[in-house]
């Protein structure tokens, strides 16, 4: 990020982007949580006045002025928007839950690309099966935080395979990442997929058993892709999952 300049206000320092729950308006102060003080006072060494950016999901991006209200105490001071707020796409990204370092990759991973939810769902296959809600909501924040997302997707908590399939809305088209498919291009079937709400289903890393396949592949709103002839990890396969979509039926579709 460049430095930025704005009338009758601070330069906003590159790098320094958080976001707050408060809703943002011209001169409508906002406490930072403890964590966002220690960040912006002691690992980034802000001094009061300091430019920063801040968004909360609703009001789009603002520069700020950092207001230190005693030792820890830290607020913002929203002064001028600099980006109107811009929706998350209508994709929902199911996923069987992985150990902690490659769940935090892919809920940043998913973020990054724009997903609307993320939405943990438990398999026969799955082996893990607790989901840390508090730390894939922080995940979300940080990923959003670092690559200038306006929007943070919301974070569902863990259900059965069965019973998500189970009060499914069939208007909402389910890519389904069929890891036994035969071999061939995705983009044709993404491709003849019509415009409207969208879910991505990455299975564990056992694979989906023969009764779950079946059901997803009997559905008439799911739509089965092969990712290729390499086998991929569960991390892997949902940014390539997700790439296509992507380029096929979302916010990439066009861009030159």
């Amino acid at each position: 990020m460049s430095l930025h300049d704005y009338d009758n206000g601070p330069r906003v320092r590159p790098g320094v982007r958080l976001f707050v729950d408060a809703d943002l308006r011209p001169g409508q102060a906002a406490p930072l949580t403890s964590m966002q003080a220690n960040y912006a006072l002691r690992v980034m060494r802000l001094q009061d006045g300091a430019g920063l950016l801040v968004f909360n999901g609703r009001d789009g991006e603002w520069a700020a002025a950092l207001r230190i209200d005693g030792k820890a105490r830290a607020l913002i001071e929203p002064l001028r928007r600099t980006r109107e707020q811009s929706p998350l796409q209508d994709v929902v990204y199911l996923f069987a839950p992985l150990k902690r370092e490659r769940m935090d990759y892919v809920v940043q991973k998913a973020t990054e690309m724009g997903v609307g939810a993320l939405r943990p769902v438990l398999t026969k296959r799955t082996v893990v099966e607790r989901v840390n809600g508090e730390r894939m909501r922080a995940n979300v924040i940080e990923a959003a935080e670092q690559c200038g997302v306006l929007s943070v997707p919301d974070v569902r908590p863990p259900e059965k395979l069965s019973r998500v399939l189970d009060g499914w809305d069939a208007r909402r088209r389910l890519i389904f990442c069929d890891e036994a498919a035969t071999i061939a291009p995705p983009l044709a079937a993404l491709a003849s997929i019509e415009p409207g709400p969208l879910a991505v289903l990455i299975g564990p890393e056992g694979g989906f058993d023969a009764e779950e396949r079946a059901r997803l592949l009997a559905a008439p709103y799911v739509t089965a892709i092969s990712l290729g002839p390499r086998v991929m990890r569960a991390d892997t396969a949902a940014v390539a999952a997700l790439a296509l979509v992507n380029a096929v039926l979302g916010d990439w579709r066009g861009a030159e």
